[in-house]
């Protein structure tokens, strides 16, 4: 008896192909209130991606995260906009329930959902991944230790300067500048990495020929504002750098507090933005010929916001203004990271209660799981 058996798919014309089945997309799955999103919530779904092709996020209304949590600080069209921002987002859905359901799964065509090793609950105390958990179609990932949105919040309420250090004090690890003790929104400071860094950059160099733009601030609390000018600045051209103003020299022209986040901080946050190629860590705050030369930069840009002068006097992009190479832009957006600061104190006490009552949420189910593990192990 003939053996029809071949190692390749026949075509029509009765010829022997070599094609490979076409593998399944995987697409994931994430939801939150991604409310003053932070490269915590980028380092969540630069995790998510790594477990599919897809990376598909879920937002919640304004009105379900104030049933749930408390008063969002952003709205929802600024949420879509940061979270469409991240380089690992393919697609935004609003509107994401917050309880996940297989259903939201299924409508998206996602195969599982992602979160990461923090409890999320509603009002009530349910675990909101408790329906996804049951029918083994969910996946978690390590939190980003040092950063939570409650973490930030506090920064600004408290007027904490211990966010950024210098000289010796700049690595110490110390649980401050948070009067949460949650084991997940309780503040441990952030360690910087090289590792992480990699994570985040695209590690890409410009193409010959690529027209390259500049761009230098503070980019703290990166937020729509941020987006909006970065977007703009990088259809000047073709390759985007954006310089980081160490802390010392953001609190120089800024004064009171800032920068909110540190330098490390907000590096991870300017990376995570899609229309950043690279980051110069600690720019100088005078553009320089050094600078212009060695990164082969074409553009230098800045938005509507006041330049503040060098030790009162010298203004910071002399040089590329006197080579024709300076661009301010309008970004079209007002906000600002001092507007953002405005926003959180003028609702003071509603984000101390919301903060309070998740802490208190968190640590009672964090004692449950610990209390489940002894049984557990007893057993």
């Amino acid at each position: 008896m003939e053996d029809k058996r071949t190692n390749g798919d026949t075509n029509h014309s009765g010829a022997q192909t070599n094609e490979q089945p076409k593998k399944k997309e995987v697409r994931v799955w994430c939801d939150g209130c991604y409310d003053m999103v932070h490269f915590g919530h980028a380092n969540s779904l630069r995790q998510a991606k790594a477990l599919g092709d897809k990376v598909i996020v879920g937002i919640h209304t304004d009105e379900e995260i104030a049933k749930h949590k408390g008063p969002p600080v952003f709205t929802e069209e600024e949420r879509v906009k940061m979270v469409k921002g991240i380089k690992w987002v393919d697609q935004v859905v609003l509107g994401a329930p917050y309880v996940t359901t297989l259903e939201v799964l299924d409508q998206n065509n996602c195969d599982f959902c992602v979160h990461g090793d923090d409890i999320t609950m509603t009002a009530e105390g349910v675990d909101t991944y408790h329906l996804v958990k049951s029918a083994n179609r969910y996946r978690e990932v390590r939190r980003t230790a040092g950063v939570s949105t409650t973490d930030l919040v506090g920064r600004m309420l408290l007027l904490t300067r211990n966010h950024f250090r210098q000289g010796s004090a700049e690595y110490d690890i110390e649980k401050e500048d948070s009067a949460a003790k949650s084991p997940w929104t309780g503040c441990s400071q952030f360690l910087p990495t090289t590792q992480k860094i990699i994570q985040f950059s695209d590690g890409k160099s410009p193409n010959p020929g690529d027209k390259i733009v500049y761009v230098a601030g503070a980019f703290d609390l990166f937020h729509v504002g941020h987006l909006d000018f970065l977007e703009k600045a990088r259809k000047l051209g073709d390759y985007l750098i954006v310089g980081l103003h160490t802390d010392p020299v953001v609190n120089s022209y800024k004064g009171s507090n800032y920068p909110i986040m540190n330098l490390h901080e907000r590096v991870l946050s300017v990376l995570a933005c899609k229309f950043v190629n690279e980051v110069v860590i600690g720019a100088p705050y005078c553009v320089t010929e050094e600078l212009l030369e060695h990164f082969k930069i074409d553009v230098v840009c800045h938005g509507r916001t006041p330049i503040a002068l060098e030790d009162g006097k010298i203004d910071p992009y002399a040089l590329p203004k006197t080579r024709a190479i300076f661009e301010l832009i309008d970004s079209g957006n007002e906000m600002t990271t001092e507007r953002i600061v405005e926003r959180i104190i003028s609702h003071r006490l509603e984000y101390e209660r919301r903060n309070k009552a998740k802490e208190k949420k968190e640590i009672e189910a964090f004692e449950a799981l610990q209390k489940q593990k002894l049984t557990q192990k007893a057993g």
